[in-house]
């Protein structure tokens, strides 16, 4: 069975942010696919130092639930990050949290990211949402990962959940996005059934703007 792995970034563990994930993660599971809901929680994610320690361990030097959840990853076929908008952008639980997510898998050549699909879906009262998409986007965009998309932008509108619920447009495009990720897992099963491989890796090439 396929599964999905969906992130809430949200300090609330079960509010906006939960439940729009919820209705994706229902979404999902009626299309035959398995779902985690993974709360990031509220202690402190110390932030990434830039030690690159990762390169040689293979893994973040700080070894807390980062590793751990990298290590989650390896078992799972897609990657839904959910956040609130605070000041215009994602939460502040989880960029840290996943800034060394994906980093010291990078780094540290840790493979579980590349050519999996991603989808950022966020939450606001009112105004920042495209700014916070745009931002958690960036993580797909950098690592192969295709984006999965709606029928709109992929945000929820509410002050708590049961506003949140009354957003029909935004809980349908959760469903919409959800059925979306399940069409791409299955249509890529079927593709490495039938010996279609995604492409082969090549040697990074790292420069910067003055050589």
């Amino acid at each position: 069975m396929k599964k999905v792995m969906l992130v809430n970034g949200s300090p609330h563990e079960k509010g906006c942010t939960y439940t729009a994930l919820r209705e994706m993660a229902d979404a999902l599971e009626a299309e035959g696919i398995g779902t985690h809901i993974y709360y990031i929680g509220t202690e402190g994610v110390k932030p990434c130092t830039g030690c690159r320690a990762c390169y040689t361990l293979r893994k973040c030097a700080t070894d807390d639930r980062v590793n751990a959840f990298v290590e989650m990853m390896a078992e799972y076929d897609a990657l839904v990050l959910g956040s609130p908008v605070h000041y215009g952008s994602a939460s502040g639980a989880i960029v840290p949290f996943m800034d060394r997510v994906f980093y010291s898998a990078f780094i540290g050549r840790r493979d579980v990211f590349r050519h999996k699909p991603g989808v950022a879906v966020v939450s606001a009262r009112r105004a920042g949402t495209t700014a916070a998409l745009d931002q958690l986007n960036k993580y797909f965009q950098i690592s192969e990962m295709p984006i999965i998309s709606g029928r709109y932008w992929n945000m929820v509108h509410g002050a708590g959940p049961d506003e949140v619920r009354q957003d029909e447009e935004g809980m349908q495009n959760m469903r919409i996005i959800a059925r979306n990720l399940a069409w791409h897992l299955k249509c890529r099963e079927a593709a490495e059934a039938a010996g279609i491989l995604p492409p082969a890796r090549e040697k990074a090439i790292f420069t910067n703007f003055i050589r």
